[in-house]
């Protein structure tokens, strides 16, 4: 019995029943005057990525790269898997976007057309490419496919890229 010890002697920060003092809580911040700081994971990159044979993997290593802004290292794991498969549409939707993260319009332009030539009916290329062509000060050129894209999806924020393209379009 002497072995036996109570839940209080194996607590090294209970001392005398009292309760240990209550952590910080994020409702004790809120009131804080410093800034909030935020902080953002590093690119992680994993043996046997891109170039190991596994396309699924390269296309959600690269969505996940792209999600963080990170079109550089995207476009270092899409070339693997593209010379793989050159045809796979996700991938090279994928390309499309990290090049329009990094502002390679007329890149991501060539890509998002040839996609849509294969897909009409893809409300996401096709708001890609409007927006690839706004961005370049196409408006006339932009108008169409922004105007698919909010008719094919209802999506409020692409109507009104399609009001903002129309005033740009008028020189309003």
């Amino acid at each position: 019995m002497e072995d036996e010890m109570t839940d209080e002697q194996h607590t090294p920060d209970r001392t005398h029943g009292e309760a240990p003092e209550a952590p910080e809580t994020p409702e004790a911040v809120v009131g804080s005057a410093e800034p909030p700081v935020r902080l953002t994971a590093p690119v992680l990159r994993f043996p046997g990525g891109p170039g190991s044979g596994d396309l699924s993997r390269a296309f959600r290593e690269a969505h996940d790269l792209l999600s963080r802004s990170a079109p550089r290292e995207a476009l270092e794991v899409l070339g693997p898997a593209l010379a793989q498969e050159p045809g796979n549409t996700g991938l090279r939707t994928l390309r499309a976007w990290a090049f329009l993260l990094r502002a390679q319009l007329a890149r991501a332009e060539e890509e998002l057309r040839a996609l849509v030539e294969e897909n009409p009916g893809d409300d996401w290329v096709r708001h890609a490419l409007g927006r690839t062509l706004e961005r370049q000060s196409r408006y006339a050129e932009a108008l169409p496919h922004l105007r698919l894209a909010a008719a094919m999806t209802g999506d409020p924020e692409h109507e009104y890229d399609v009001l903002r393209v129309e005033r740009l379009a008028s020189g309003v």
